[in-house]
């Protein structure tokens, strides 16, 4: 027999009176339940937190690519040679 029912997790938080009632009066303005609102919200936030992490870690992994490159750059291709030289003509000639 097959279930539609989702596995959960319970979580836990003690908050202040005044955090609870803005947490109620918010959920309240998006008719919503208190517990759609705070998952909802607290799932965006974790979104949020892990594409700034990966932007941060990728623009690292980028700079260390970059300098590399800058350290130990790649041999010219025969066809790069080709268009420098060409350049070099077209630029030489005016």
């Amino acid at each position: 027999m097959g279930s539609n029912i989702k596995s959960t997790a319970r979580l836990e938080a003690r908050i202040s009176k005044e955090l609870h009632a803005t947490l109620k009066h918010a959920a309240m303005l998006q008719n919503r339940t208190m517990t759609d609102f705070i998952v909802s919200a607290v799932q965006e936030a974790a979104q949020r937190a892990i594409e700034q992490s990966e932007i941060l870690r990728l623009s690292l992994a980028d700079q260390e690519l970059f300098a590399q490159a800058i350290l130990s750059p790649p041999k010219a291709t025969d066809a790069l040679n080709r268009a420098f030289n060409h350049h070099h003509k077209m630029v030489s000639s005016e």
